[in-house]
């Protein structure tokens, strides 16, 4: 009869049970599925926001995230459910949304006065502020490479301090979460040769809506004549509408066909600090007052003229009124262009707000470089996925089938299976705990660990065995086999250190995970393996 009770009974075991029960209690595995749509982020200054909806932190939990249940009494069952009901609905209607914390009554935007757009609920979505995804089945968090999203390698232009770095990497995070993305990763990282970088992952976006963003510096002054009035940023500009009562596509421009498609016009309201005003007031006075030849009204002769890293993006007449006035309040526009009204409409919108987020958190300390930009598409993360899951259930069955030939003994073949599967959820549980995300390099790294495993059990299965026909101490055999796999288990803890530090830190993520993992497999689970393979052995021997 199998010892069970013996086996039970054995630290070694009731160590690896113990952290097992802890692995799964951290994943909380949905087995049948998750209903709903969880929030990804909320827009600052949206209907979304203004009813009190908040993005959620970064750092937590997938299942602890704040999900949509219900729109307007319509069950959502995932984001594509959410997104659709949101497509039926018409300007200025209340949206009441259901979620897994709370009622939320939104406010969907007027019409907006001269759009030529005939359907114009594409723009209901945006000024909602929502942006959701199917909720998740565990609080594993997946990389891009399986959830999708944009990863941007960054690198200085020129040699600079650390802390400058830091103060870049903040603004960056600041600049994002501004534009109104929250499921971000911004960090530092380096390569062997010292070179260092700044690494962000943003989930769920394409890589047209961050370009930009993040590849400029994002320095913008007004100036008139050879003169700066004011920059971007919290000293100069206290205050930047990016409501719809204030912002938005220009009522008095609307959309209108060009040459190539179609453009369109934006405006936004700014405060400027009472400093700011000051050296307007003081740089108008000088300026003389002309008449146009068109509308008959009365400008000054010189414009504000707005740039965006030097580059010149719009010019502003002066109302003859502002002479030598100290006006805190300034209208900001712009434009975009497409080749169909819609894509000019959307455009124009995604540089207002594009402009609004650099205007608030000023220029980078460094211009940056776009080293690396790679964008990954969630259905392929979802099949790759798949694939992992089908593949390593038959490495599984074929690894049983091996086992099962070799030794002949269907005791031995469960408890190897059982040991592997649980090094598995060891790592997923530490994931889970410590909130690493699990991306191709992640799962990579799983597989080296499985492969390392299969190794090692069969090394204290042979050592095992060959202490049975030898009639040595079984004790013996089994140091002797475990101190062949602490070698083997130095040598690749080793060799995984500078992978740490190379590539930019993009290989952090496997040898981050294939340390975690053999040092649970050395250390928890073939330990309680070769307990109990050797009760399993000696009672039949």
């Amino acid at each position: 009869m199998v010892p069970w009770k013996k086996i039970f009974t054995s630290w070694r075991v009731i160590l690896l049970l113990t952290l097992l029960v802890l692995a799964i209690w951290s994943i909380q595995p949905h087995l049948f599925g998750n209903e709903g749509a969880t929030i990804r982020s909320v827009a600052a200054n949206s209907s979304a926001s203004n009813a009190g909806m908040q993005s959620a932190a970064a750092k937590l939990a997938p299942l602890s995230r704040e999900k949509i249940l219900f729109v307007n009494g319509e069950k959502i069952n995932t984001g594509q459910d959410y997104y659709a009901s949101i497509e039926k609905l018409g300007p200025n209607r209340t949206v009441k949304i259901d979620t897994s914390k709370s009622s939320y009554n939104l406010i969907t935007p007027e019409a907006l006065p001269n759009t030529v757009l005939p359907n114009a609920s594409w723009s209901y979505q945006a000024e909602l502020g929502l942006k959701v995804y199917d909720a998740p089945f565990s609080n594993l968090r997946k990389g891009l490479d399986l959830e999708g999203g944009t990863r941007v390698l960054l690198k200085p232009s020129e040699a600079v301090s650390q802390d400058t770095l830091d103060m870049t990497a903040d603004t960056l995070k600041q600049r994002l979460n501004v534009y109104g993305l929250s499921d971000i990763i911004v960090r530092i990282a380096s390569d062997l040769s010292g070179d260092k970088f700044i690494l962000i992952e943003i989930a769920g976006v394409t890589e047209e809506e961050v370009k930009h963003l993040l590849a400029s510096q994002g320095k913008f002054e007004a100036k008139i004549g050879n003169e700066t009035v004011f920059y971007g940023g919290k000293k100069d500009i206290t205050y930047v509408c990016r409501s719809a009562q204030c912002s938005g596509l220009d009522p008095r421009k609307g959309c209108f066909p060009v040459q190539d498609g179609y453009a369109c016009g934006f405006f936004f309201a700014i405060s400027l600090s009472p400093e700011a005003a000051e050296r307007q007031a003081a740089l108008t006075n000088k300026l003389s007052v002309v008449s146009s030849d068109t509308s008959g009204e009365n400008y000054l002769s010189d414009d504000i003229v707005l740039f965006l890293d030097d580059k010149e993006v719009d010019r502003l007449k002066i109302g003859a009124e502002l002479k030598g006035k100290a006006t805190t309040e300034i209208q900001i526009s712009g434009s975009g262009a497409g080749a169909t009204q819609q894509l000019a409409a959307t455009t124009t919108l995604q540089n207002m707000k594009r402009l609004q987020t650099i205007i608030i958190t000023g220029s980078l300390p460094v211009k940056l470089d776009v080293v690396k930009m790679d964008t990954v598409s969630p259905s392929l993360g979802k099949e790759f996925l798949s694939n992992v899951m089908l593949i390593g259930l038959l490495a599984v069955l074929a690894v049983s089938g091996v086992v099962l030939v070799k030794y002949r003994r269907a005791k031995i073949v469960v408890p190897i299976v059982l040991t592997i599967i649980s090094e598995m959820v060891l790592i997923l549980g530490f994931a889970a705990i410590v909130g690493w995300n699990l991306d191709l390099a992640a799962i990579a790294a799983i597989i080296i660990v499985a492969g390392t495993a299969v190794d090692h059990l069969i090394i204290i299965t042979d050592e095992t065995l060959r202490g049975e026909v030898m009639a040595t101490d079984w004790k013996v055999r089994i140091k002797n086999a475990m101190f062949i796999i602490m070698g083997a288990y130095l040598v690749g803890v080793a060799s995984m250190v500078p992978l740490w530090f190379a590539g930019a830190g993009m290989l952090k993520g496997f040898a981050f995970t294939t340390i975690v993992g053999i040092s649970f497999g050395v250390l928890v689970a073939r330990p309680a393996y070769a307990a109990v393979a050797e009760l399993l052995l000696r009672k039949e021997d």
